[in-house]
């Protein structure tokens, strides 16, 4: 007998319907709140581990993403003369017939993924979110914003890493703090001669592309900002084609056409990262995904830790007949894996920004791509 067997996931993000799907196939009633009635996440491409790619089989959606995205072995190095440095391999993920890396537009992956937690059968309601919520030894009684009142057996925060949620529950913990980069994101169309992620080391600015279809390419740049600021949006186009012109490769040249174009659809990120201590829970509301785990893009595996924790969660829940047995070794199974990856990423980042030891970054890489093949 399950743990629990009424649940609410506050957050319709990527970790919170990996809870939901899971938690509906194992026998759960799962409501599942967004505040978002749209349920339409923004944002460009999103590269994707070959252990996120595993994740995504565990949900059933692989097939689809293979369909829709684009999936392949390795990562290709050059340098900003386009001088191809090396190939770095990105070794299968046990326990699943998948590729090795991936990448996808993030509303084609959030609409994937929304389609399949409609038909899991969990109870979606959008434009809405909790007010109030007061637990006792028995549930969890949650006020909605729409009027309603509910009563769950357990409460899932996947809220993000703004998480309201989180702040009423650990108000202890400080915002994410910026890490001292940014990353520029932009759609384009796929050069032919792309078919896995290249990536371009010129400075303090490093050039991804990425291709998430078999049309176009997601492109991505990270550039040393020592100061968190405000950067107005009608000069994009101008400041991402700036970053690209000290690259002499001609095939980032052929592209900077396409960053001035309204296509491109230029977004801009300051980065930053956080990580709650464990226990990630109070009481009967416990926190997945960015809301206690969220990291810098260093190793590409932000959506898919908290795509993992959600699948773990759920997969605890079914197997433990005592609600806190089961958030006790779901955070056994998360804690080391998601402190590695933020940490990792950080340290990667402070290379980077240092101009540090360029053998012990490509060890941090090869250490954490090989950590993150292993079981969940």
């Amino acid at each position: 007998m399950a743990a629990v067997g009424k649940v609410l996931v506050v957050g319709g993000g990527f970790s919170g319907m990996a809870a939901a799907i899971r938690m509906r196939r194992a026998g759960m009633a799962v409501d599942l709140v967004e505040l978002d009635p749209a349920w339409c996440p923004l944002g460009a491409g999103i590269s994707i581990s070959g252990p996120t790619l595993r994740a995504l089989a565990a949900l059933g959606v692989y097939d689809e993403f293979v369909e829709k995205g684009w999936v392949c072995d390795g990562v290709e190095l050059y340098t900003a003369a386009g001088h191809k440095i090396a190939e770095m391999p990105t070794p299968r993920p046990v326990g699943a017939d998948v590729a090795g890396s991936g990448a996808i537009m993030r509303p084609e992956l959030a609409a994937m993924l929304a389609r399949a937690t409609r038909a899991a059968g969990v109870d979606v309601r959008l434009g809405c979110t909790w007010s109030e919520l007061e637990q006792d030894a028995t549930g969890v009684g949650v006020a909605f914003t729409d009027g309603s009142t509910r009563r769950y057996d357990l409460v899932v925060g996947a809220d993000g890493v703004h998480s309201k949620l989180r702040a009423r529950l650990f108000p202890e913990v400080e915002p994410p703090a910026y890490i001292g980069q940014g990353v520029w994101r932009a759609v384009l169309p796929r050069p032919a001669e792309v078919v896995r992620l290249r990536l371009w080391y010129g400075g303090h600015v490093k050039i991804g592309v990425n291709p998430v279809s078999r049309t176009q390419a997601y492109m991505f740049v990270t550039e040393d900002r020592p100061t968190k600021e405000h950067i107005d949006e009608a000069t994009f186009p101008a400041v991402l084609a700036g970053l690209l012109r000290p690259f002499a490769d001609p095939l980032l040249q052929s592209l900077v056409p396409h960053v001035l174009e309204p296509a491109a659809a230029i977004d801009y990120r300051p980065l930053a990262n956080l990580l709650v201590p464990a226990p990630w829970n109070r009481g009967r509301v416990v926190m997945i995904g960015d809301t206690v785990h969220a990291t810098t893009p260093h190793l590409a595996s932000g959506a898919g830790i908290g795509i993992e924790s959600g699948i773990v969660l759920a997969e605890e829940l079914a197997r433990a007949d005592a609600l806190q047995d089961a958030l006790d070794r779901f955070h056994a199974r998360r804690w080391e894996r998601c402190r590695m990856v933020i940490r990792n990423s950080e340290r990667l980042c402070r290379i980077e920004i240092e101009d540090g030891d360029k053998q012990e970054h490509a060890g941090i890489m090869r250490e954490s791509i090989l950590a993150l093949a292993q079981p969940i």
